[in-house]
């Protein structure tokens, strides 16, 4: 595999990529964007096996930095979703541009709550995206921040969001939070686990509390209308990203679809434990649902579900 450092703007903010290629040939290639998961960063590399399979079946990986974060310009303080979605998309317009790119070629991963969430927001959104595998989604933003906490611990924290919004509009200041400590609330999992480790001090540590947590509130992936073949992907209890979440997308697809749950895993160890089996389904799904290169393969809506166990 090729790694190559590109960039492009996005609402005017440079934005910083890895653009990943088969070890021979020179394309045009069938392309696969990835923006990360919920505080990711585009050189982890718990992404770099996946891009390996990718790239190894004859497609190209684009997976970059949202603005804010890691190499790419913007504000450090600012956690939005809907930017994100709107990085995402600027980011299909750059491979549209690429000569090396098979125009009707474009599909889209997202792994890890946000991740997730944000290949199904893409593919609604732009018709430009010809498949998608939303891997471990966050589907309704509302519920999965309410069922990290306790009933009296969530009214409390809804309370603190509408004391910074106060004190936003009051003194034009606000509080600046950890993400993943205030917004999110980490279980003991993810604070044992080393799957992130490379990346876990580079995230943004200083966020704008309010204004990130309303856009969390209102993140819908699980209402989107996707006709684009979507293959989500889930784990069965898991107590991070709820296996609902999962379902509900795939329930709420109207193409061809596919669900894979696994089980007797957890959150972080399902990456490692089901990498072997899972990749393949992924790679099949893109050679599927983009074919071969200048052919797009189009199939009826399709159900399955599939037990990994």
């Amino acid at each position: 595999m090729r790694t190559e450092e590109v960039s492009w703007y996005s609402d005017g903010d440079r934005v910083s990529a890895l653009w990943r290629t088969p070890d021979e040939g020179a394309g045009p290639y069938r392309a696969i964007v990835q923006g990360p998961g919920w505080l990711g960063l585009k050189d982890a590399k718990l992404y770099v096996r996946y891009h390996e399979a990718l790239t190894a079946a004859g497609f190209a990986v684009l997976v970059f930095d949202y603005r804010g974060f890691g190499g790419s310009e913007g504000d450090r303080s600012v956690l939005s979703p809907a930017r994100q979605l709107q990085d995402l998309r600027s980011a299909v317009t750059y491979l549209s541009s690429r000569d090396d790119v098979v125009p009707d070629g474009i599909g889209v991963f997202g792994s890890g709550g946000t991740g997730g969430g944000n290949a199904v927001l893409l593919a609604s959104a732009d018709r430009r995206v010809r498949a998608a595998v939303s891997q471990l989604p966050v589907a309704d933003g509302a519920d999965w921040l309410h069922r990290m906490r306790s009933e009296y611990e969530w009214l409390d924290f809804l309370a603190s969001v509408e004391a910074d919004r106060t004190d936003r509009v009051l003194t034009g200041k606000g509080r600046l939070v950890h993400p993943r400590e205030e917004i999110m609330v980490p279980t003991q999992e993810r604070r044992n686990t080393t799957v992130k480790a490379d990346v876990d001090d580079k995230i943004p540590t200083a966020v704008a509390f309010a204004p990130a947590v309303e856009e969390i509130l209102a993140y819908q992936p699980g209402s989107a209308f996707v006709d684009t073949p979507l293959l989500v992907i889930g784990i069965e209890g898991d107590a991070t990203t709820p296996t609902d979440h999962a379902e509900r997308i795939y329930a709420n697809a109207r193409g061809p679809r596919e669900l894979i749950m696994q089980r007797h895993t957890t959150h972080y160890a399902a990456y490692d434990r089901y990498w072997e089996q899972v990749t393949p389904r992924i790679v099949a799904w893109f050679e599927r649902h983009l074919g071969p290169a200048h052919l797009v393969v189009s199939t009826p809506a399709g159900e399955e579900r599939i037990d990994a166990s």
